[in-house]
């Protein structure tokens, strides 16, 4: 019999299905093409969990409703998986960011080598189920060498480019940025609250023309308005970046890892930073 399975989005869904093959029966908690961080559980959410026997969530603050929805679901046949277990955690220096979501960055799934972390979670849960872990465990393995060889391809290509910086909609991109070597600049901070002060964005339109960015990256859930603003006081144009929660033109997580990647690569090249992450204050 299958094990049902929540997941909060979609990347999640597609990590657990990539280790429990047909063995499980697997649904997201959300609508495919909702923003992950606004989503607020119903008493349907409550429904789903107590019919299931899986519940993988993120973690490092991307839900602080799943205790409460936990309990209220009143599943003691359900196993619940902290995809984030293990992971290193980029600490947020953004007060306010700190007081509503908590001291991490969540966006873990914005690095093959976190991925493989969750993948490596998940299998652990699903081991539970001990007549099918060499299945669990054989497919676990072959899909963290998919993610490990992308991790290789691109490590080297980053290491080839001279740019390593990119200007951005929001603080999205912490993980990728220590995987590679990478700097980040954003319009809006890492959860794309509010909207940044004129002081701030003066300081990035110098940044941008003092190094001749020509791309502001502007990610397909988060409204475009000020880094479009941005982009025609600087010169520069506007292109489409994901964020890899939901399925971008139905692509695998490998698939819109890859496009996302290259477009980051093929950034007109100017100069070389090392490995931080920075929002222009």
């Amino acid at each position: 019999r299958e094990i049902k399975s929540r997941c909060h989005f979609r990347r999640l869904k597609e990590f657990t299905q990539a280790v429990g093959g047909d063995k499980v029966d697997v649904y997201t908690l959300i609508p495919d093409g909702t923003e992950p961080h606004e989503f607020q559980p119903t008493t349907q959410t409550i429904k789903h969990l107590g019919k299931s026997q899986l519940f993988v969530y993120s973690g490092l603050g991307m839900e602080p409703w799943a205790p409460k929805v936990v309990e209220a679901a009143k599943n003691t046949s359900l196993h619940t998986v902290n995809a984030s277990q293990g992971v290193t955690p980029i600490a947020l220096t953004d007060e306010e960011d700190v007081k509503e979501h908590g001291a991490y960055d969540p966006h873990i799934w914005l690095s093959l080598v976190n991925a493989q972390i969750e993948v490596s979670n998940i299998a652990a849960a699903l081991l539970a189920d001990p007549a099918n872990a060499d299945y669990y465990r054989n497919n676990a393995a072959n899909y963290k060498k998919q993610l490990q060889a992308l991790q290789d391809e691109y490590a080297r290509k980053f290491a080839s480019v001279s740019r390593k910086d990119f200007v951005t909609g929001h603080a999205a991109f912490a993980y990728l940025c220590r995987d590679f070597g990478l700097t980040q600049h954003s319009v809006e901070s890492v959860f794309s609250s509010g909207e940044p002060s004129a002081r701030q964005l003066a300081r990035l339109a110098d940044y941008c023309r003092a190094n001749d960015v020509r791309t502001i990256f502007v990610e397909d859930m988060v409204s475009p308005k000020t880094s479009e603003t941005l982009a025609r006081e600087v010169g520069a144009r506007v292109e489409t970046i994901h964020t890899i929660e939901t399925s971008e033109d139905d692509e695998s997580y490998l698939d819109a890892c890859a496009t996302t990647w290259k477009d980051l690569c093929q950034q007109p090249a100017l100069k070389w930073q090392k490995n931080k992450v920075t929002i222009i204050k």
